[in-house]
């Protein structure tokens, strides 16, 4: 098997040994240890404000000691007063300081205690809260659109997905690369850090319960090998894949794939065409790009078109699907339709979602 190029998903899983986990896409929030800090220093600066109140009026407190209050007396008064613990050794003896207490004081005591039991209860909660998040994803998933690596081909494929109506809680992105997922993560995408060849990398990413796969690595042998992973532990859902060379392609459909796309050639067909006739060349772009101009879908037979010739259809047809057998429109065989028949058919843009065909 020839085996293009140098793979970046390859490349970053060698570069550092990444533990598989599922990241679930979440709000942008401050890092635990960033959050601590920015509390510590508003509590800080409560206590240096306790301080100042203090040492402006620290004619008004009484030290058991030596009977005045230092600027250190002043600090100590602060400290132990914020933490509630109150020696009582420094006391505010006039009604001023005992009014600054009331009115300033215990308002910043207050604050304190808030800053400094938020920030613990936050710390302490915060992997329960993961951990009830990612149980709750796991009951919830069901049918959904596993895609292994998030590069150009990737992202076109969920954009794709995406613009044929399939919510973004339903698609799981696999790739070893970190910054990679907290990408999918950002654009509102559940993703999973690890390699997809490995069984329990896809386990995370419930490849078991998934509907369709699609695989979009950059080197052909890990297509290989997460198609043959894929198809080990799911039986029945669709896998798509990507390859660059086409001589690989029967390989992935060994392996397991239901559609196998050669990039390379795809897209060198589509410069050929582009060249031959620049105008095919941009309704071909039109057609694979999902959601502008005109759309190439898939279709159920309706019921009013059931006996119909195949010209004679709502919607211009270019193939009928009936059964595994793929016919085209010209052929004497793809008429009259079935009910049980699928249609392949070119549809202004936004028409196929609007009709709400019935699966």
């Amino acid at each position: 098997m020839k085996l293009p190029g140098h793979d970046a998903m390859a490349r970053q899983a060698d570069e550092q040994l990444v533990t598989s986990r599922v990241k679930l896409p979440r709000r942008a929030v401050q890092r635990p240890l960033r959050q601590v800090g920015k509390r510590l220093l508003m509590a800080l600066a409560v206590l240096a404000l306790t301080v100042l109140i203090v040492w402006v009026d620290r004619a008004g407190y009484h030290d058991n000691a030596d009977g005045s209050v230092s600027f250190l007396d002043s600090v100590y008064y602060a400290t132990v007063t914020l933490s509630t613990t109150g020696y009582g050794d420094v006391v505010p003896h006039s009604d001023g300081a005992r009014l600054t207490n009331v009115l300033l004081v215990t308002p910043l005591r207050v604050l304190f205690l808030i800053i400094l039991v938020g920030t613990t209860l936050e710390v302490l909660t915060e992997r329960t809260r993961d951990e009830w998040r990612l149980n709750r994803w796991r009951l919830r998933l069901r049918d959904h659109t596993v895609i292994v690596g998030f590069g150009t081909k990737g992202r076109s494929a969920i954009e794709t997905l995406t613009a044929t109506g399939l919510k973004k809680e339903q698609i799981v992105v696999v790739d070893p690369g970190s910054k990679v997922i907290e990408a999918a993560n950002a654009a509102g995408f559940v993703g999973v850090v690890g390699d997809a060849t490995r069984s329990d990398v896809l386990i995370r990413a419930e490849v078991q319960r998934a509907r369709q796969i699609v695989i979009a690595t950059q080197r052909d042998d890990t297509a290989v090998l997460v198609t043959l992973t894929a198809r080990q532990l799911n039986r029945g859902a669709k896998i798509v894949a990507a390859v660059r060379e086409e001589e690989n392609a029967p390989l992935l459909r060994q392996s397991g794939a239901d559609a196998v796309i050669t990039s390379a050639s795809a897209a060198g067909r589509l410069l050929g065409l582009s060249v031959l006739s620049p105008s095919a060349g941009a309704v071909m772009e039109d057609l694979i790009q999902q959601g502008s101009g005109l759309d190439l879908i898939e279709r159920p037979v309706i019921k009013a078109e059931v006996g119909l010739d195949v010209r004679e259809a709502d919607d211009l047809v270019v193939s009928v699907l009936r059964g595994h057998r793929l016919i085209g429109y010209d052929d004497p065989a793809a008429s009259p339709l079935q009910l049980t028949d699928r249609l392949i058919t070119i549809v202004r843009a936004g028409k196929g979602a609007s009709l709400n065909y019935p699966e």
